[in-house]
């Protein structure tokens, strides 16, 4: 690739920094729950007393609120699932603008809870933003890979998970009583969803639509070197056509695979296999119990000001983040997935010491940060960003959709399930809760060590030619369509 590919223009960034808003509100709304904790309580308490003439019982105030949390991940459930329904229909572009109605409804819903005194808004509010979520976590990515040129769709693609852990941060400063964490402005700090919304409606219209859906999709060739042009700022773009064209022959020889085949072929359940693995070994590592519940994890290790130390927390996230964007490339892949992996299994062995002992040593409150930020950290070295880059490498254009939305579900049902049952297991386990993820961490670094290729400095052919003759030895006899349409071309 020359120079010229690799050329940031101001409409390449423009597109690129409107679409990741929709990665800044999943990562806001996964984080905001978490400072307000007792003041949302402090208002289902209330509302309970005032319906029913009695306070609310420890149990179905533990119920509510590990529903507000977790009823996130049911939406993302559905909404990453639909994300086949929209783009191919309604185009990339205006498949996001249209998300933003639920965005609104969502914000709305929340926002005006209080003042209905209906912890039942605020629980559908979470849910509809959920929705907004899950189907932002499919049409952000595919939008950004779409319109980047070959030589920048990796750096700009991870800007999808820039934008998730920058919405978590600002949930947590704007979360602090000081700005709108009060139990007076709760409700704007759930609601203040709508401002990027309404960013992003203004500004989608200024962007052009996905290159390759004019293409490939609606066969608008003309329309789709328009809009080459004008994103790469060249007037020569033959060879970005070309790469469609090819692309978009191959699909026409390419049989779409159902989800079903995913799992009957023997030439896709390996590496569908690995797709969910990875995917459940960023969700069951123990991240989501951190970002959900750490203000109150920080409080039983006896940390004063607890929210100050969730805000850190976020900062070493976004830190982590960008170191891994630059060394991805140089030490591979399927290595830094096993360093992370492994470090948040150490950290969360010093989390739960730190715990144990927190009775006997105050000091140990200290020690507890220190663990909790150092398992941050080892996740957005490894866990957080890669999943979704060796998935991608996984599947060809006929697979990789049905690929995904499997990848999906099962990384939504994990938030889910991590998101409503901690607080019941913490409660269980008390200070060795973290002992349960460090066997998991475990489990999944075996996995990845035996099971997942390294894909660094290796093309996509060899990569599927690996698969291929892994499901040729199981097998005794495959159509040359099959075994064609095993491993991917290009990244999308």
């Amino acid at each position: 690739m020359d120079s010229e590919g690799k050329k940031v223009t101001f409409p390449l960034m423009l597109a690129v920094g409107v679409a990741v808003i929709g990665s800044l509100q999943f990562g806001y709304n996964t984080g905001v729950i978490n400072a307000p904790q007792d003041i949302i309580e402090a208002f289902y308490n209330e509302t309970w007393s005032e319906r029913y003439n009695e306070p609310i019982s420890e149990a179905s105030l533990t119920t509510l609120w590990s529903l507000s949390v977790s009823i996130f991940s049911i939406g993302g459930i559905f909404g990453s699932f639909s994300v086949g329904l929209f783009v191919n229909r309604f185009g990339r572009k205006y498949s996001m603008l249209m998300a933003n109605i639920l965005a609104f409804i969502g914000a709305a819903f929340m926002g005006f809870s209080k003042l209905a005194a209906s912890w039942e808004m605020l629980i559908i509010g979470r849910f509809v933003i959920g929705l907004y979520s899950g189907l932002s976590t499919g049409f952000v990515p595919m939008y950004v890979g779409e319109i980047s040129p070959t030589a920048l769709r990796g750096a700009l693609g991870t800007l999808h998970q820039l934008g998730i852990v920058v919405g978590i941060l600002l949930a947590q400063v704007f979360g602090m009583e000081s700005i709108m964490g009060s139990a007076s402005l709760w409700p704007l700090l759930l609601g203040f969803t709508f401002i990027p919304a309404m960013v992003q409606c203004a500004l989608l219209p200024f962007c052009p639509e996905s290159p390759r859906f004019l293409l490939i999709i609606r066969n608008q060739e003309s329309k789709a070197k328009s809009v080459l042009k004008k994103l790469r700022r060249m007037t020569d773009v033959s060879a970005d056509m070309q790469e469609m064209k090819e692309e978009s022959r191959q699909m026409m020889r390419e049989k779409k695979v159902t989800i079903f085949e995913l799992f009957r072929s023997p030439l896709y359940r390996q590496p569908i296999i690995i797709a969910i693995m990875l995917q459940l070994s960023q969700q069951l590592s123990g991240i989501n119990a951190v970002f959900y519940y750490s203000t109150s994890i920080f409080k039983e290790a006896g940390v004063a000001q607890p929210v100050y130390a969730t805000i850190g927390a976020g900062v070493v996230n976004t830190a982590f983040t960008v170191v891994s964007l630059f060394v991805v490339e140089r030490v591979g892949r399927r290595s830094l997935h096993l360093i992370g992996l492994l470090g948040m299994a150490g950290s969360a062995v010093i989390m739960t010491i730190a715990l144990a002992l927190l009775d006997q040593l105050k000091w140990m409150s200290y020690v507890c940060i220190v663990g909790i930020f150092s398992f941050v950290a080892f996740f957005e070295i490894g866990p957080g960003p890669i999943p979704w880059f060796i998935v991608a490498e996984l599947f060809s254009q006929g697979p990789r959709p049905s690929a995904f939305a499997v990848a999906g579900f099962f990384n939504w049902t994990a938030n889910f399930i991590v998101g409503m049952c901690f607080q019941y297991v913490a409660k269980i386990c008390g200070a060795y809760v973290f002992i349960i993820f460090i066997v998991l961490l475990l489990c999944f670094f075996i996995f990845t060590f035996f099971k997942v290729p390294e894909t660094k400095g290796r093309t996509f052919d060899e990569i599927s030619a690996g698969f291929r003759r892994s499901a040729a030895a199981g097998v005794e006899k495959h159509s040359p369509e099959e075994l064609s349409s095993l491993g991917a071309d290009s990244q999308l």
